[in-house]
C-alpha cells in the first residue's frame, strides 16, 4: 500500500508544534559552572516561589575565571511546564536576551573564579507580570545553554491551608507522612475545579519528588477540601547530614582534618547507614545551603572552594546499584560529580566534591540500576518524626484564560505533625 505524501508545510508545522509543546526540564550546569544560587528574598538559596513584583536573584560561579559573557533568556509556563501561550510581551516588561553585568573575581583565593549576579527586575527587565511557572535559560555568547532552573511567581487570591499527618495505613505509620490541605476561593468561584484548578506539593524545596495530578475530593462551599491518605504522601526521610567549612583551616565536628595541597581538602567524618538506627533529631536547613567564610567579609569573591571529601559507611552494593550524595546544592541531581565510589581498602564508599566554604546539608540515595532514586531511604531510613517542609501550590486556569494563574501557595512544616 502507497503511503500519501506529506506536504513539507505541514511536516514543518507539526515539528514545530511538537518543539512548541515539549515540558520544561532543568538543564545540569557544566563542571566549570559551580555554587548556584537562586532565591527570592530568602536568605538561603532554594527553590524560588516569589510573590509578584517581589524581587529573584541568582548567582553561580565559573571556576575557569576568564569573565566569559553570560546571558539569560526566560520563558512562560503552564502548571504542567509545558509553554503557555502568552507573547513574551504578555508576562515580560523589558527585554531579556540580555549579558549578565555584575561580575566579580575572586579576590585572595587558591582556586580562581568569576562570580555573576543577577537581580530582577533590573534596567533591562523590568518586571515579570504575570503568575505561573517560568524557566530562566543561561546562555554562552555563542548561544549554547549552559543550565537552566525553574522558579514561580504567585499572587495570593485563593487562600491555602495545609495539614501533616501521619499515615492511616498500618503499612506507612512510620515511614511516611501525609499531607491534608484545603483551596479556598473565598469570594470568587472556582469554576469546574477538577479540571481548571491544579496543584502541586512539594517536600524541602524538591521538585523531582513533587506530587501532581490531585483532584478535590469534595466541596464545601467554595472550599475545596484535599483528604487523602497515600495519595498525598510522601516517604518522611531522615534528617540531613551537615557540616561548615566557614573557617578553611580550622576541622570541626563534621570535618575530621584538613590538608592543603594545590586547595584545601576537608576530610568529613564517615557518616553512618541509618536505615536501622532509631530516630535521632538533629537540626537542619532541609536540604538547603549558605555561603560564608571568616577569611574575608564578601563570601560571594572571598570564599575560598575547597575539596570536600565525603565518607559513608556501607558495604559494596550488587552491580548496577549506586550511592550518591544529594541535596540542594546540586539542585538534587544525580549523576557522574555525585557518584561515590566503594573503597575496599577502607570498606566505605568515598567521593571529593569541589564546593564553595559555607554550611551544607547533604544526604545519600540508592540510585537503582534503571537510573531512578530508592525513595524508600534503603541508606538513611524513614522516620515519621523527620522534620521536613511542604509547600503547595495551586494553579487556576480561569474561563476563557489563556495560561494557568498561580494564586496560592501554602505552607507547614512536619514539625507540628498530628495523627
Amino acid at each position: 500500500m502507497k503511503l500519501p505524501k506529506i506536504s513539507p508545510l505541514l511536516l514543518i508545522v507539526f515539528t514545530s508544534y511538537l518543539s512548541f509543546s515539549q515540558i520544561a526540564v532543568e538543564t545540569p550546569e557544566p563542571s566549570y559552572i559551580k555554587t548556584i544560587q537562586f532565591r527570592g528574598d530568602t536568605f538561603l538559596g532554594e527553590l524560588p516561589t516569589i510573590k509578584l513584583g517581589d524581587p529573584l536573584q541568582l548567582s553561580f560561579d565559573d571556576i575557569i575565571g576568564d569573565e566569559h559573557d553570560y546571558y539569560y533568556k526566560i520563558t512562560h509556563h503552564d502548571a504542567d511546564w509545558s509553554p503557555s501561550k502568552l507573547a513574551r510581551s504578555e508576562f515580560m516588561r523589558g527585554m531579556d536576551n540580555v549579558r549578565i553585568l555584575d561580575i566579580e573575581n575572586s579576590v585572595a583565593t587558591l582556586q580562581m573564579y568569576s562570580n555573576y549576579h543577577l537581580n530582577i527586575p533590573n534596567k533591562f527587565t523590568q518586571a515579570l507580570t504575570k503568575t505561573g511557572n517560568y524557566l530562566i535559560s543561561i546562555h554562552n555568547e555563542e548561544g549554547e545553554l549552559v543550565f537552566s532552573r525553574k522558579f514561580m511567581i504567585y499572587n495570593p487570591q485563593f487562600a491555602v491551608g495545609v495539614q501533616i499527618k501521619r499515615s492511616r495505613d498500618l503499612n506507612y505509620v512510620n515511614t511516611k507522612q501525609v499531607v491534608r490541605f484545603f483551596v479556598d476561593g473565598g469570594e470568587q468561584l472556582i469554576i469546574n475545579p477538577r479540571q481548571n484548578l491544579k496543584v502541586v506539593i512539594i517536600q524541602n524545596n524538591n521538585l523531582k519528588t513533587a506530587i501532581t495530578g490531585i483532584a478535590p475530593q469534595f466541596t464545601v462551599g467554595n472550599k475545596l477540601e484535599y483528604r487523602y491518605d497515600q495519595e498525598t504522601a510522601f516517604w518522611a526521610g531522615n534528617e540531613f547530614f551537615n557540616f561548615e567549612n566557614k573557617d578553611i583551616r580550622g576541622a570541626t565536628a563534621a570535618i575530621r582534618y584538613i590538608e592543603l595541597k594545590s586547595l584545601y581538602h576537608n576530610y568529613l567524618y564517615t557518616n553512618p547507614t541509618r536505615k536501622d538506627i532509631p530516630y535521632t533529631f538533629n537540626p537542619d536547613i532541609n536540604g538547603n545551603f549558605v555561603i560564608t567564610t571568616l577569611q574575608g567579609r564578601t563570601p560571594r569573591s572571598e570564599a575560598e572552594y575547597a575539596w570536600i571529601h565525603f565518607s559513608l559507611n556501607h558495604t559494596e552494593l550488587d552491580k548496577g546499584k549506586e550511592l550518591h550524595v544529594y541535596g540542594n546544592f546540586n539542585n538534587y541531581v544525580t549523576n557522574a560529580s555525585t557518584k561515590l565510589t566503594y573503597n575496599p581498602r577502607t570498606y566505605r564508599y568515598e567521593l571529593p566534591m569541589l564546593l564553595k566554604q559555607g554550611f551544607y546539608n547533604y544526604k545519600y540515595v540508592l540510585v537503582e540500576e534503571d537510573g531512578t532514586i530508592n525513595r524508600k531511604e534503603a541508606i538513611s531510613g524513614n522516620y515519621w518524626q523527620t522534620e521536613n517542609d511542604y509547600q503547595i501550590l495551586a494553579y487556576y486556569r480561569r474561563p476563557g484564560g489563556r495560561f494557568d494563574e498561580l494564586v496560592g501557595v501554602g505552607s507547614s512544616n512536619s514539625s507540628v505533625i498530628t495523627n
